[in-house]
């Protein structure tokens, strides 16, 4: 009998023998607006096996769309600007713009229910997982260090990490309060794994030193793959960039899945460090394959992942996003040998 999207994935993470390996494509609307024929015919080819859980929760703080060109205000009420249809803008005027403003931040507490509430919203997700033979994700991803850089502005959180000055370990404590409690509210439910997100890389290097990383954030972080563990969940992780140092930190706190830019490290000390011992969730290089009008470009980039990193019982995902720029005869080709 063939294995169901769930099993798969499962059986991947846990290195037992999938039929083939998981498929998990990030579309962006960039490549709908420009490319809807090919991006639809590509998406019903090589359709997902992991499935996000129903967005059952509303915020009245958001306003305008994340994704189109002018102002939108998310769930926190920071401010993006975006002047790209398609993809995501940036955060121009941070709400905290004084440290001593920190307490006048209210997280988004209708994302996280009590009460009966709460139950009506667990029987929803339940319900959903049941009916689904794919894999399910929770539907919330907290992004701890992403947050506060929106709270903050990036250059005001990167002192503001390096110096702790009064009111940096206040701010932190009210967003990862937050993001915990809403890690314990998934994990009540039946989704199959909990994921959370935080981009730390630049090209080079971790955008702060991994000891200061390790000693602000890696608790953080072993607490929210804790509440999975405890649930019976897997938990996945994204973060762009080099983060080559922190590997072997994200197997010790328990990442199952890890969905990072592997082509812009050494992928022979990745595989030294972390292969067997946790899945890669992709990803095919979007910075210069994916956006190579060369199919056998993406050819490659697959032949070489699986040469260094795939076994022959799991640990790897097909994975890639569709963003700005790529070409999708590229993506398709990687698709294809993939499946191979």
């Amino acid at each position: 009998m063939s294995q169901t999207s769930r099993e798969i994935v499962r059986r991947c993470l846990t290195f037992d023998h999938p039929e083939r390996v998981p498929i998990d494509l990030w579309v962006l609307p960039w490549a709908q607006l420009h490319h809807p024929e090919e991006t639809a015919q590509l998406l019903a080819d090589y359709p997902s096996d992991i499935a996000g859980a129903p967005a059952i929760f509303q915020s009245p703080r958001i306003r305008g769309d994340m994704y189109a060109a002018g102002t939108y205000i998310d769930e926190w009420g920071c401010e993006f600007l975006n002047v790209q249809p398609g993809v995501i803008g940036e955060v121009k005027n941070p709400p905290v713009a004084d440290l001593a403003e920190w307490e006048e931040i209210r997280p988004p507490e209708e994302l996280v229910p009590t009460g009966a509430a709460r139950q009506a919203a667990i029987d929803t997700i339940n319900s959903f997982c049941r009916t689904t033979d794919k894999f399910v994700l929770a539907g919330a991803c907290p992004r701890p260090w992403e947050r506060y850089q929106f709270l903050r502005g990036t250059e005001n959180a990167m002192v503001d990490v390096m110096l702790r000055e009064p009111g940096v370990d206040e701010l932190l404590a009210r967003v990862n309060d937050f993001f915990t409690r809403q890690m314990e509210f998934w994990a009540e439910t039946e989704v199959d794994a909990l994921s959370f997100m935080d981009d730390w890389g630049s090209q080079q290097a971790l955008l702060i030193p991994p000891t200061v990383w390790r000693e602000i954030f890696k608790p953080v972080y072993r607490r929210f793959c804790e509440i999975a563990r405890d649930a019976g969940k897997f938990i996945f992780m994204h973060s762009d960039g080099f983060i080559e140092e922190i590997y072997p930190d994200l197997i010790e706190i328990g990442v199952s899945a890890i969905n990072s830019q592997l082509f812009c490290m050494n992928l022979d000390h990745i595989a030294e460090m972390a292969r067997g011992k946790i899945t890669f969730w992709g990803e095919i290089d979007r910075q210069h394959i994916l956006v190579d009008p060369d199919p056998a470009a993406g050819r490659r980039a697959v032949r070489l992942l699986r040469e260094k990193l795939q076994l022959a019982d799991g640990g790897i995902f097909c994975q890639m996003e569709v963003g700005a720029g790529a070409c999708l005869q590229t993506v398709r080709a990687a698709c294809e040998e993939w499946m191979k």
